[in-house]
């Protein structure tokens, strides 16, 4: 984890935080899990993150946060604990718990809830649900003492607004002040999102392979100035941080936080000259009071997914790869009929290289297309079986369809 050291030895911390879950993670975290009950946190966290530089924290008195719990908080923990033990430094951890619904799980199925967005019923077979939990239990723990609080899922931004509750003692009812601590958090939560990763012009960007990670400095007023460690790549500027205050916002007159709903809409950011790197101030974030209710993730089985990656050489590249791809699936669905499995529940088929990715807006070659291209074949069943018998069915084709398919990337696909 590049970033600890960047932080620890290039900025002068209070606290650092870490953001680790994407609603992917909760589902991988969940499968985890599942294999074993000492697992469900991520576990670069403590290995990668916290082990080789826990005696450095400890020694500069700086204090962690993070969600890196997953769906299973305690065990996080425990393996942090040991981490400690090891280094011989002694550490006061913290756990949130609580976000974890599934006893819940007949009654909120019972009470006919539906999928947000889609209008989805209930699923069958949920294997997680989580409630995004506030900020307030992590800045309890850091008044307790912790120096160390580790959270399951939470919203993304409550692991600033926590620690700037606890420093500042923000009262529940100071709405603009927890939506600027909450925009502090919301900006630097994809890590070097707002120092110029991902940025539109990416070329305007030096040096990602030591990309700065954020740092803020927050006044008890919710100003706050955002920067990134002297020495290292990236950029910020206006440009990166107001991209990244649009990100994942839904409405920005009303971002929905459990401790507070944001208004970002007169946000003002202004650079501030003389910084390395560069740096801007930020401020105007208003705040309204939260609505009675919690957004919850949840996550179930559905089925099983492999993905076949295939380069195709030579003439005509984009046909080869589609005629191929088609006879795959063909194929497969002969077998399928014979063994009586249904049909898949879903497939894509990509060319890389012939502009599929554009849909309707591809700009088609008239003169034959590339040389090479990459066939993207992926396929989604509700059983194992079915998947297993695609990805023996992948090689064959490399000598009973077209010519030129060089290899299969990462060998079998995997179900």
């Amino acid at each position: 984890a590049p970033p600890v050291p960047q932080l620890l030895y290039g900025g002068k911390l209070d606290f650092l935080v870490f953001d680790y879950l994407s609603e992917i993670t909760m589902s991988l975290l969940t499968a985890a899990k599942a294999r074993s009950p000492v697992l469900g946190y991520t576990p670069d966290f403590v290995s990668a993150a916290m082990a080789p530089y826990i005696k450095d924290i400890h020694r500069k008195g700086v204090r962690v946060i993070s969600n890196a719990g997953g769906i299973n908080p305690l065990a996080c923990a425990a393996a942090l604990q040991e981490v400690a033990k090891k280094a011989d430094v002694d550490l006061k951890i913290a756990v949130v718990a609580g976000d974890d619904l599934m006893s819940e799980k007949e009654n909120l199925k019972g009470a006919g809830i539906t999928d947000l967005e889609s209008g989805k019923q209930f699923p069958e077979t949920v294997h997680s649900m989580n409630v995004y939990l506030g900020a307030r239990p992590i800045s309890r723990a850091l008044d307790l003492g912790a120096d160390i609080v580790v959270t399951g899922r939470c919203v993304d931004s409550g692991i600033v607004l926590g620690p700037l509750i606890h420093s500042f003692g923000w009262n529940r009812d100071e709405f603009d002040l927890l939506a600027a601590g909450s925009l502090a958090g919301h900006l630097i939560e994809c890590g070097a999102q707002c120092t110029g990763g991902i940025f539109t012009d990416w070329h305007a960007v030096p040096d990602w392979h030591n990309i700065g990670f954020p740092i803020v400095e927050c006044s008890s007023e919710g100003d706050f100035i955002l920067s990134k460690p002297p020495d290292t790549g990236g950029l910020i500027s206006f440009g990166t941080v107001a991209e990244q205050l649009v990100y994942e916002l839904g409405n920005p007159q009303r971002y929905l936080l459990p401790d507070v709903t944001c208004d970002f809409s007169e946000v003002s950011i202004t650079e501030i000259p003389g910084f390395d790197g560069g740096a801007v101030k930020v401020h105007g974030a208003k705040g309204l009071p939260p609505s009675t209710f919690y957004k919850v993730n949840a996550t179930y089985l559905d089925g099983f997914r492999a993905t076949a990656v295939c380069p195709v050489g030579g003439p005509k590249a984009v046909q080869k790869g589609k005629r191929t791809a088609e006879s795959i699936l063909q194929r497969t669905r002969l077998i399928f009929s014979q063994l009586g499995y249904e049909d898949y529940s879903a497939v894509n088929i990509q060319v890389l290289g012939s502009e599929d990715t554009y849909g309707p807006h591809a700009r088609r070659s008239i003169d034959g297309g590339p040389r090479e291209a990459v066939i993207w074949l992926a396929v989604h069943h509700k059983q194992k079986e079915a998947v297993e018998i695609f990805s023996m069915e992948i090689a064959p084709a490399g000598t009973g369809m077209a010519p030129g398919l060089t290899g299969i990337v990462g060998g079998r696909p995997r179900v």
